[in-house]
């Protein structure tokens, strides 16, 4: 017996993370089993505070099938708790803990929890944080539910800014190119993508794209790394179910499945096919993957002299110790200055370098240095 809180009654101790304590018990005199996860902090900062709230109203929400459902939010101590279901589950990481998945069960796991990442981009929620963590399943059942809101967005699109990759919000594993800042790129649900496609490469080879320790490493291998194929990872993975990793593990967002209902129509097929064969033929991937939403895409255009003049100045510079240069940008308001100047990340990502940028804002005028400070300040976020 672990002990009791806020009326429920800790059973065992299930997880522990930097922020986050999780328990699993019953909860009052219905004795229903909950999971009751808990700031671990003694003094939380009013950000972490805002994240737990934030979890819970997004999870509240969502009262579809396939989310974990939130019982309450309820104070304790100086920190928060969220009541949670217990439905018996466990994670997919821990489940087949690093052996590779055989692909019929592959098949029927995907199918599923593309079926609920679909209904969650439907109400215009962002995980943000899919992984095989995050993801449950009743062995028993069958039953899947997907976790863990805490950094999930109801926004359509975001900016991610240059931050140090150890503070990176979601799980760095797993983290989309657009998602580590380092891409100029804003994000938008074809991040999800992106992490479903690292999961689905896991559970079918039993390991990462990407298994290098190093943080600053991982992120320049999410931005310009291609994985070693999954089918070559394992041998009994067919050639189109890689393709089909490999499709959602794309660099730019355009380049990856656009709907969760054209994935899982494809996936569906692969199911099909094999089984009532066994087997699994090449097919053309994608063809329902017609997107319900007007998208942008984020290429620069008509810019390529000015980026290779650019990168070509940064090689010069990073490949010698005693070399500085200066680079003027010109031009109206709005053109893109900053856009063109930010294609520098990934080979500052490469090269271990930084980046920092400050701005004169013109409701600053009154602070001497502004941007110098900005820049400085955000030097200091990096390091």
């Amino acid at each position: 017996m672990v002990g009791e809180i806020i009326g429920c009654q800790l059973t065992e101790h299930l997880y522990e993370s930097e922020n986050s304590l999780v328990y699993r018990g019953h909860q009052g005199s219905s004795d229903r089993p909950v999971i009751i996860k808990i700031l671990k902090e003694d003094y939380p900062t009013p950000a972490e505070l805002t994240r737990y709230r934030q979890e819970y109203e997004i999870t509240h929400s969502l009262n579809i099938e396939g989310i974990i459902r939130v019982y309450g939010l309820e104070p304790y101590q100086r920190t928060l708790a969220i009541i949670l279901e217990d439905f018996g589950g466990q994670s997919l990481k821990d489940w087949f803990q690093s052996h590779p998945v055989p692909l019929e069960k592959f098949l029927d796991l995907a199918v599923q929890i593309v079926k609920i990442l679909g209904r969650i981009h439907s109400r215009n929620v962002i995980h943000k944080d899919i992984n095989p963590s995050n993801i449950i399943v009743n062995p028993a059942t069958g039953q899947l539910k997907i976790i863990d809101f805490g950094i999930s967005t109801q926004l359509s699109r975001e900016n991610p800014t240059l931050k140090n990759p150890r503070v990176l919000e979601g799980t760095l594993a797993y983290l989309s190119p657009e998602q580590t800042g380092r891409m100029n790129r804003s994000l938008d649900y074809r991040t999800d993508f992106y992490s479903l496609g690292v999961t689905f490469y896991e559970l079918l080879t039993g390991q990462l794209p990407f298994p290098t320790p190093d943080a600053l490493e991982l992120v320049h291998c999410h931005i310009a790394q291609q994985a070693v194929p999954p089918h070559q990872a394992n041998p009994a993975i067919p050639q189109v179910l890689s393709d089909l990793i490999l499709k959602l593990m794309a660099k730019t967002a355009e380049d990856r499945y656009q709907n969760a209902f054209g994935l899982q129509a494809d996936l569906e097929t692969c199911r099909e096919q094999f089984l009532a064969t066994g087997a699994i033929a090449p097919f053309a991937l994608g063809t329902q993957d017609l997107s319900g939403r007007f998208q942008i895409p984020q290429k620069l255009y008509g810019r390529k002299l000015e980026i290779a003049t650019l990168l070509a100045a940064f090689e010069r510079v990073s490949q010698s110790h005693s070399t500085s240069e200066l680079m003027l940008v010109a031009g109206y308001s709005g053109i893109g200055k900053s856009s063109l100047v930010a294609e520098v990340h990934k080979p500052i990502t490469k090269k271990r370098g930084y980046f920092i940028a400050g701005k004169y804002d013109q409701f600053q005028r009154d602070v001497p240095y502004s941007a110098v400070i900005a820049a400085f300040r955000s030097l200091a976020k990096q390091s």
